[in-house]
């Protein structure tokens, strides 16, 4: 089939990978335009344009995909099928309308649950035990068209979010070529999604990122997890923000309030609302991420200190 794929961030290259390699043509991407970055703030390219750049495709930016250039360019293209893989804007029905065989998403969730931005983050955030990818018919409402074909993958103890996104990424990107074969070949069939056990993913924030020690250790950690790498866990120690990695609750460990600091010799400790967590990584602002007892050691924490 004749090909133009929509999407932005870097988890979207594997499936730009596997169907460069399959028998499909791609003509073109689309993906969000350039974006301040760093520091700096100077404008840098999705990972899904560089990808294209480096293999000389045409690449579109539309500020957003209603726009009548941009439409008039994918009629242009004339694809057969446009598969989708994060591409970060809601796309309109005069854009799904343009490919014979629509517009074919692949999320990171086992559809109805989990529809949304943050499927992976909030399936760590909630303890679910399994998750998975579903490739779908995209549609105008968020996430509910039906579904061609699923993968499951189940959540490991210490997954971050950008653990199970990059296993997720990879799989998928195999699901969605299997998806577009048979629809190429005419074998497809979608099934409609079940009214019952929809769940919805909205965007994760900085402000959902803070760690709340009063949480019990368990919470304390999903939210760690499921926030790494993306936008990152925090604290405030002394009035400045610093960022943490995945903590460790420990059994049997020492009674501390919650936010309260222990520094033993090979181990920093913070209480929470049931028993303590080990740190992991520490970064404090424009600092290098280090160990937690490295850190500690560099600020000196005393007894009184804590994490609010």
């Amino acid at each position: 089939m004749r090909l133009v794929f929509a999407g932005t961030p870097e988890v979207a290259l594997p499936s730009l990978d596997a169907i460069a390699k399959s028998g499909h043509e791609l003509l073109a991407v689309v993906t969000r335009p350039d974006a301040p970055s760093g520091r700096g703030r100077r404008m840098v390219r999705s990972h899904v344009a560089a990808w294209a750049d480096e293999r000389g495709i045409e690449v579109l930016t539309p500020a957003r995909p209603r726009e009548p250039e941009f439409l008039d360019r994918l009629r242009e293209l004339a694809p057969d099928c446009v598969p989708v893989v994060a591409y970060g804007a809601l796309v309109p029905q005069a854009a799904l309308d343009i490919p014979a065989q629509g517009w074919v998403n692949l999320h990171f969730s086992l559809l109805p649950a989990w529809r949304g931005a943050a499927p992976v983050q909030h399936s760590v955030w909630h303890g679910d035990e399994f998750t998975g990818a579903s490739v779908f018919q995209l549609e105008a409402g968020l996430d509910t068209g039906p579904v061609f074909g699923t993968l499951t993958e189940t959540i490991r103890p210490r997954d971050t979010s950008g653990d199970l996104l990059e296993r997720l990424a990879v799989d998928g990107a195999g699901l969605l070529v299997t998806v577009l074969d048979a629809i190429g070949a005419g074998a497809a069939r979608a099934v409609p999604q079940p009214a019952d056990g929809v769940t919805l993913a909205p965007k994760i924030t900085v402000e959902d990122a803070e760690v709340r020690w009063e949480e019990p250790a368990f919470a304390v950690d999903r939210r760690v997890r499921a926030t790494t790498p993306g936008p990152g866990a925090w604290t405030t120690f002394r009035g400045e923000r610093v960022k943490l990695g995945p903590v460790l609750p420990v059994a049997d460990g020492p009674a501390l309030k919650p936010g309260d600091l222990l520094v033993e010799k090979r181990r920093v400790l913070v209480g929470t609302a049931t028993g303590p967590v080990e740190l992991g990584e520490v970064r404090a602002a424009g600092k290098k991420p280090m160990s937690a007892v490295d850190w500690a050691r560099g600020v000196r924490v005393e007894g009184e200190d804590s994490f609010s």
